[in-house]
């Protein structure tokens, strides 16, 4: 029997740490999910839908961190049955890297069609930099953001039609989405492209974005969002909306 009045979060991390700080990850992830105003904890690991233990069949909204093709097909259906049933998903960075693995693009099927892209490559501009984030206003996700630049990794992804597009970067080969919500069944998926390291998981406008996407996922009501979200300063004394 779930006890919590509100809802919570769990963010789970896996793979491998060679290119991304998982540790790290958990905790500032886990940071921001909280200064939305949510309780949350932390895990390792995704063979945790089927059959789900009390912490995971709990939780109203996963946050995911994910590093290498290692997702049990199985566990992917589990998951995006879980959300179709109404809860949410936010997906930072890496975790939509499907189709590497044995079985290719088939074997992470599920994990695609419920996230909404799939990772390409870091683009011809080098792994890493500087780069200017042009935000979409209007939804929840977005609404109190302004554009804002970031130290970041690059990402190409290969997004399937009808997503909301929320925020881009611009590429030599046109407008690169970083950010974007969807509907899955009853429940709510976010994705950002943002997020490899520290440089971006510090930076106010990020943590901004992933915790406006928590609460959008997490069903809580557009006022609420803006009461939550405006409480946290941006720094150099600024404050969020008006």
């Amino acid at each position: 029997m779930k006890l919590r009045a509100v809802p919570s979060v769990l963010v789970l991390v896996d793979g491998t740490d060679v290119h991304h700080d998982l540790i790290g990850a958990a905790l500032a992830l886990q940071e921001i999910a909280v200064e939305a105003g949510l309780p949350a904890a932390r895990g390792v690991g995704m063979s945790r839908f089927n059959d789900p233990p009390p912490a995971t069949a709990e939780a109203d909204v996963y946050v995911l961190y994910l590093s290498g093709p290692r997702f049990d097909a199985a566990e992917q259906r589990a998951l995006s049955d879980l959300v179709a049933g109404g809860k949410g998903v936010v997906a930072v960075h890496a975790s939509n890297l499907f189709g590497f693995g044995p079985g290719g693009i088939e074997a992470d099927r599920a994990a695609i069609d419920l996230i909404g892209s799939r990772y390409l490559s870091h683009g011809d501009a080098g792994s890493e930099g500087r780069f200017d984030v042009r935000v979409r206003p209007g939804h929840p996700v977005t609404r109190y953001l302004d554009d804002f630049a970031i130290d970041d990794e690059y990402y190409l992804v290969d997004c399937a039609p009808g997503l909301d597009v929320l925020a881009e970067r611009d590429t030599p080969r046109g407008p690169e989405p970083v950010a974007y919500a969807r509907a899955h069944g009853a429940g709510r998926v976010c994705y950002t492209a943002l997020g490899h390291d520290p440089r971006a998981w510090g930076n106010p406008w990020f943590r901004q974005l992933v915790r406006q996407a928590v609460l959008w996922t997490a069903g809580v009501p557009d006022e609420d969002i803006a009461s939550w979200s405006t409480r946290w300063p941006l720094g150099n004394a600024r404050t969020i909306g008006p």
